[in-house]
């Protein structure tokens, strides 16, 4: 084999890596079961960039543009929301980081009772901006090049998460059913992603984790009174295994707790649910990634408890300079 042969195997495969790790690392934030995707905190080459084309279709009794997750027993919310955005990665003290912003947008409907008046409504346009940073503090070093890239695994890696929603979405005071939230809120987490055996593509194995609270500041015009929100506390998990180099599957919970919230002093149920779901994310090109997913709470029987079903589909287009330059060296398209 010559040497031409020798280096193009090495730099398709780390393309197909950090497209690989852009299409499930760069969907967090999302509202909708406010859940981390599988995969999300796997480490790609600084100086990665991606562009995510998130769209969900949910249903029940909460909605999902607001990561409160308040419950509206009896309610029954349909909604459809497209999330874009845009993420890089950098090295940062020599630790891989990531920076991102997604902007939800789409439309939700149902019917909402507050202090004994009912609205029959339906939004749209452009929720509230998440901006995210994650930097790793635990695990292997931020990968430079493609030799690091090629020799990435993650062991035991720990990650410090921060998200900042901007209120700056369409809000109606008058309607109790909007897709921005009139407030400040954001979440602190700590990711963990624990390696499962050998790091070889077709047989790669994760257990990971994302120990997380939301914080919400308050809403002092909610149709003419203040929502407040206590802090609630969220628990996910992924065990995720290749199927194929190109093909893996997760499957997914997620534990929530907390989050009562108060209308001008009357305070409602707090949340202790779990859901459940299943992820399968399938590598089209370099640069092109598919994922889609569904999730579904359990233990919602009750009027208070949380009730929501997700379908989620992502198209993630990744690229990297370093990688695309060497595509053009070789006179690849």
């Amino acid at each position: 084999m010559n040497n031409d042969a020798r280096l193009t195997k090495p730099v398709a495969w780390a393309r197909w890596m950090v497209a690989t790790i852009f299409a499930t690392g760069l969907l967090g934030g999302t509202q909708a079961l406010a859940q981390v995707p599988a995969r999300f905190y796997w480490k790609s080459l600084s100086d990665g960039n991606a562009v995510p084309l998130i769209i969900n279709s949910i249903s029940g009794n909460t909605n999902p543009f607001d990561p409160a997750l308040t419950v509206t027993p009896g309610a029954n919310f349909d909604a459809t929301m497209a999330i874009m955005g845009y993420a890089h990665t950098f090295s940062l003290f020599d630790r891989s980081a990531m920076a991102a912003i997604l902007v939800p947008m789409g439309r939700v409907s149902g019917e909402v009772t507050v202090a004994g008046r009912t609205f029959d409504q339906t939004s749209s346009g452009f929720g509230d901006p998440m901006l995210e940073f994650n930097l790793n503090v635990l695990g292997p070093k931020a990968q430079k090049n493609i030799p690091d890239a090629l020799r990435y695994e993650p062991g035991f890696s720990v990650d410090l998460l921060a998200d900042l929603a901007l209120p700056i979405g369409e809000y109606d005071s008058n309607q109790p059913l909007n897709l921005g939230q009139n407030r400040w809120y954001g979440r602190l987490g700590m990711p963990v992603v624990w390696q499962l055996g050998d790091w070889v593509p077709g047989r790669r194995t994760t257990l990971e984790f994302l120990p997380a609270v939301w914080l919400f500041g308050n809403n002092t015009d909610y149709v003419g009174q203040t929502l407040k929100t206590d802090p609630m506390f969220q628990l996910d998990a992924h065990l995720t295994r290749d199927l194929t180099e190109h093909f893996w599957g997760s499957i997914d919970a997620a534990w929530y707790y907390g989050g009562r919230a108060s209308i001008n002093g009357g305070a409602g149920e707090k949340l202790n649910n779990l859901g459940f779901g299943l992820t399968l994310g399938y590598t089209i090109n370099d640069n092109l990634n598919l994922t889609v997913g569904y999730k579904s709470t359990v233990n919602d029987n009750a009027p208070g408890d949380l009730r929501m079903d997700a379908f989620m589909f992502t198209l993630v287009y990744g690229w990297h300079p370093l990688l695309e330059g060497s595509r053009r060296l070789k006179g690849e398209k």
